[in-house]
């Protein structure tokens, strides 16, 4: 008698191409995790996790990534079913559920009963696009972040995190953690700010990159210097560094709730395109 094949798998460096050809079909709304595919080749030692593999018909139609954060991609409620399933076994490892709206809504109406509550739940986060020149005029004072100014950029990446996410990054010993992990992204020239002797006046940082997309992550304005406009140059200067090292879209997501933020994204030409959902443990 033969056995079907489960659905459900973990993936492996065998498994890239069809990962590439299912992510390839919105690259944009799944920058986060084709980064990752990129940055790990699907290799477990760097993904510091797993990628799950849904299968029909033998053939793969959705992922979800396991580790720090879960992120399920294109999946189905059979899929997420799968994925609830496999998390539940396991207990949680993750830190954050993210993705489109409708998925992570899923994906946390199963998860809930055991893994709540949750410190923060963030449905129809609107998820923008900016796919030509910013609207608004760069801002000639927002630059590349260099390595000898990590310890006065750090503060302020401290601080963004804080006020965000309602935790320090420092927590429960994770200041080296966090402080390595912006280095990274000062080294890989991903790091913006707008640097006023010892004091940061604006950040923002691009997160993950690929050939068909970035995202812009930890906006934020020193708050002896909100209420002056400076958000709109500042994003619209990350996003033409972006564009000028050939990424042909920005994209980026926020809090339903934020209203100013949404209104200075419009400015600077970013358009609604979808929603996403944050859950936060």
């Amino acid at each position: 008698m033969l056995r079907a094949r489960p659905r459900l798998r973990v993936l492996g460096p065998r498994d890239i191409d069809a990962v590439h050809a299912l992510i390839a079909r919105d690259p944009v709304t799944h920058v986060f995790v084709d980064h990752r595919v990129r940055l790990t080749r699907l290799e477990p030692r760097w993904l510091g996790g797993e990628m799950w593999g849904y299968d029909e018909h033998g053939k793969l139609i959705s992922v979800c990534h396991s580790a720090a954060n879960l992120a399920p991609v294109m999946s189905t409620p059979a899929a997420l079913d799968a994925y609830a399933a496999r998390a539940l076994a396991q207990g949680r490892r993750c830190g954050s559920i993210l993705g489109p709206d409708h998925e992570v809504t899923g994906l946390w109406q199963r998860l809930r009963g055991e893994w709540g509550p949750a410190r923060s739940v963030r449905p129809r986060q609107p998820f923008m696009v900016l796919s030509g020149p910013p609207l608004v005029t760069p801002s000639p004072d927002v630059r590349r972040v260099t390595v000898a100014e990590l310890d006065v950029f750090y503060p302020a990446c401290v601080a963004m995190y804080t006020e965000e996410l309602g935790v320090s990054p420092e927590a429960s010993g994770g200041a080296g953690l966090y402080r390595a992990r912006v280095a990274q992204l000062i080294s890989r020239g991903h790091a913006f700010a707008h640097i006023e002797g010892d004091e940061v006046v604006f950040k923002a940082e691009l997160g993950p990159v690929t050939p068909h997309a970035a995202q812009v992550q930890s906006v934020w304005v020193n708050p002896r210097h909100r209420g002056q406009g400076l958000a709109a140059p500042g994003v619209a200067s990350v996003c033409a560094t972006a564009f000028d090292d050939a990424v042909p879209v920005v994209s980026l997501y926020v809090n339903e709730h934020n209203n100013p933020a949404r209104r200075t994204y419009a400015r600077v030409g970013f358009a609604e395109t979808g929603l996403f959902a944050t859950i936060l443990f």
